[in-house]
């Protein structure tokens, strides 16, 4: 398995190393700010909480009916901050934070008090 890994075209980071009781961290393997997300999914009917899991990007129960009630219908939350009773329930999603910074800088300069005469400024990188 650690062989079939190794020859893989995709090398996108899982975040594994990252700890999920901090809110945000960086990852050790590639350096990127990571968002940990708690979502619980409840039954839309009746609002018992079910088991959530990921299935490709979304967050959905894991199974297609509520024991309860024997509802389909469910609604995802986002949990501000895990307890210890919602851990059986809750999924962990791992968000990369992207910065806000441009890469544009600006300058302006005051023409009426300083003798300056406009010309190019040179682009340091």
């Amino acid at each position: 398995m650690i062989l079939l890994e190794l020859f893989k075209k995709n090398r996108t980071c899982t975040h594994d190393r990252v700890r999920p009781d901090r809110d945000f961290s960086y990852c050790p393997d590639c350096g990127e700010l990571i968002e940990n997300r708690w979502f619980l999914t409840r039954c839309s009917c009746c609002g018992v909480k079910l088991r959530a899991t990921l299935k490709n990007g979304e967050v959905v129960p894991e199974s297609n009916y509520c024991k309860n009630c024997g509802g389909h219908e469910f609604t995802v939350e986002r949990i501000e901050k895990i307890n210890f009773i919602d851990i059986d329930y809750a999924v962990l999603v791992k968000e990369v934070v992207k910065p806000a910074v441009s890469d544009k800088v600006q300058t302006w300069i005051d023409l009426k008090t300083s003798n300056y005469t406009q010309e190019l400024l040179p682009q340091y990188l």
